[in-house]
């Protein structure tokens, strides 16, 4: 019979949902608002923009599926829960970022190349400005939320959403330096943005890579510390971690005198338990195994 689901996951995981949701539509509209302006002006760099931010869209589609998935109890098949679907979801972020720079890379080279100059007017500037506040908005309030309820996927994604503000930074200065006949901006402007883009990329895919290839996540010392405080654990060994931010694992080994009773020893063992859960509430799984301590060994 497969465990009930924890109602503090099952909420966190609805809370993230709706968060993606929420910004789901504001950076279509947002998007659609670019397209239809780029395409007006016949400018390239916020055409890019606008096809940036469906990307920023995309991903929170991507966001969605994951957390349906990550949200599920452990199973026959995923005794380990299905946590790490959120750090796959965070890595197609991470190449989706990479596909758009892509994009700009060629965008920016062509501007360069040929030297095309948009046809800018006062209230795209004034359009272009509302769309970048908008996402500096959604940025914060997703990377605040995230932070709170320790979701790698809204970080990543607000880290994403702001690269897009990068973006949208470049694309104003350069509709303003058009408005003003300023040739040749886009382009250039565009490659500078590039390397933004790349930094964000990099931690994000860095970030779900860790959690994929079972990264440490504990400060072993630090464990071993709040074991060594409980009376009676002559010493720590192995001390092992891994998992996503708000769901660790750890494994250690602990030595006993040997004439420990076995029950006294189970009892220990779940003091070592309760430690580490309260000296790190983000633990979800402790084992500990039990060696008697070597009394031969010098001290």
């Amino acid at each position: 019979m497969a465990p009930a689901p924890d109602p503090a996951a099952v909420a966190r995981s609805r809370s993230i949902r709706n968060v993606l949701l929420g910004i789901l539509v504001a950076n279509w509209a947002v998007a659609a608002a670019k397209l239809v302006l780029g395409l007006i002006a016949g400018s390239a760099a916020l055409t890019g923009d606008g096809l940036h931010s469906f990307i920023d869209g995309a991903s929170n589609v991507v966001g969605l599926v994951a957390m349906r998935i990550a949200s599920r109890p452990a199973d026959e098949d995923h005794p380990y829960g299905h946590g790490k679907f959120e750090a796959l979801a965070s890595l197609a972020i991470g190449g989706m970022i990479g596909a758009a720079m892509l994009e700009l890379g060629r965008m920016a080279i062509h501007a360069l190349v040929s030297g095309t100059h948009p046809e800018v007017r006062i209230e795209t500037i004034a359009i272009t400005v509302v769309t970048l506040i908008i996402n500096l908005a959604v940025t914060f309030y997703e990377r605040r939320v995230g932070r709170r309820l320790q979701s790698p996927i809204l970080v990543a994604d607000a880290q994403h959403t702001l690269s897009d503000v990068f973006v949208s930074l470049s694309v104003l200065v350069s509709l303003v330096l058009s408005y003003l006949k300023v040739p040749r901006v886009d382009g250039g402007i565009a490659l500078l943005v590039l390397v933004m883009v790349a930094r964000v990329a990099y931690r994000i895919i860095r970030e779900a890579a860790g959690s994929l290839a079972d990264e440490v996540r504990l400060d072993a010392a630090q464990v071993v510390a709040a074991c060594l405080a409980i009376d009676q654990v002559a010493s720590v060994k192995r001390v092992r971690s891994r998992g996503m931010e708000h769901h660790v694992y750890v494994d250690l080994i602990i030595e006993v005198d040997p004439g420990l009773p076995l029950a006294r020893a189970h009892a220990l063992s779940h003091q070592v338990e309760d430690a580490i859960r309260t000296r790190f509430p983000q633990v979800t799984d402790v084992v500990v195994h039990i060696e008697p301590q070597d009394l031969t060994a010098p001290a």
